[in-house]
């Protein structure tokens, strides 16, 4: 019989899988919580899950990560043996461009500094002497995106959708797969130098690390917003804080070097940046189809079909 080790915090496991996904897990073979976990066939991993060695063992058959980056856990020496991983960001995806919509129209309309004059200065409801400026709408506004990946395609669709011209930057994509994204692939200088939003959504690696410094964060237009749901290695944070001290610029961040933001951060004085604490993900929908996307990977590879999400050595050091 297959043995399937989940190596899941309970209130985790519960937010992925509902009774049907856990009543199919459980038909696939006898559902292990607790022993050795690399004693099981399949292993199935999230956020918190503890390393696995470069060396398994010779049992452990397939590692299927509910959540995203498998850096921290799966070293590249492991997909060279006997095991086979999958993950489940496609499930994030959706969300976390949502999330980055929201703080485009957020920015662009100023929606979060105007929230906080309402909370703090208006209580009197004398709105009307108020001078919130004028806002911008995103149906015309030049939008930057900075990577395709899942969530960069995801967050591609929505705002093209919503009228606005799209410019994408990545080095391994070519103009025909950019123009089916509804994007117009570019240089990086020119993607920064002509957007009025600028959204990242790369992976970080060795070429993308810092990859915004200041020399290229003076190519933002004034007045131009940036986005960032991905991670904060893709930044120059001096430089940003920089740029954002001077007023010219504003932003939208959901990750940042250090999380939680230390109480005597400056980002919490600034008032052009919205802050949101690396929720990009934290939805129920979320949740649900990262763990319909384990389940459906553990059925291919009992039926021995091709995993949808599988993660190959020769990709390893593209993944987030």
């Amino acid at each position: 019989m297959v043995a399937l080790y989940v190596d899941l915090p309970s209130e985790l496991e519960g937010e992925l899988f509902g009774p049907e996904e856990l009543a199919r897990l459980e038909g696939f073979g006898q559902v292990h919580r607790s022993g050795e976990r690399l004693d099981a066939d399949i292993l199935v991993t999230g956020w918190g899950s503890r390393p696995l060695p470069a060396d398994p063992g010779p049992r452990l058959k397939l590692v299927v990560h509910s959540a995203g980056t498998i850096r921290h856990l799966v070293p590249p020496e492991l997909l060279g043996g006997g095991a086979r991983v999958s993950q489940a960001s496609a499930g994030m995806a959706q969300s976390v461009a949502e999330l980055a919509l929201f703080m485009t129209i957020s920015r662009l309309r100023n929606l979060d500094q105007v929230d906080r004059v309402m909370t703090t200065n208006l209580r009197d409801h004398a709105w009307h002497n108020a001078d919130f400026g004028l806002g911008r709408t995103l149906a015309g506004t030049t939008v930057g995106v900075i990577g395709a990946s899942r969530v960069g395609r995801a967050y591609l669709k929505l705002v093209v959708a919503s009228g606005a011209q799209a410019l994408l930057y990545d080095p391994y994509l070519d103009e025909r797969e950019a123009k089916e994204l509804g994007a117009r692939l570019v240089p990086l200088e020119l993607l920064l130098s002509t957007s009025a939003v600028v959204a990242l959504h790369a992976p970080v690696t060795d070429e993308t690390r810092l990859m915004l410094d200041a020399k290229h964060l003076a190519l933002i237009p004034d007045r131009g917003v940036l986005i960032n749901t991905a991670r904060s290695a893709l930044i120059d944070t001096a430089a940003l804080l920089e740029e954002l001290r001077s007023g010219r610029l504003s932003a939208a961040l959901d990750v940042f070097d250090t999380e939680p933001l230390p109480a005597d951060s400056e980002w919490w004085r600034l008032p052009n940046v919205l802050l949101t604490p690396h929720l990009g993900a934290q939805t129920w929908h979320s949740r649900r189809a990262q763990g319909a996307i384990v389940v459906d990977e553990i059925r291919r590879y009992l039926a021995g079909l091709e995993l949808r999400h599988e993660v190959r050595a020769d990709t390893y050091d593209l993944m987030a």
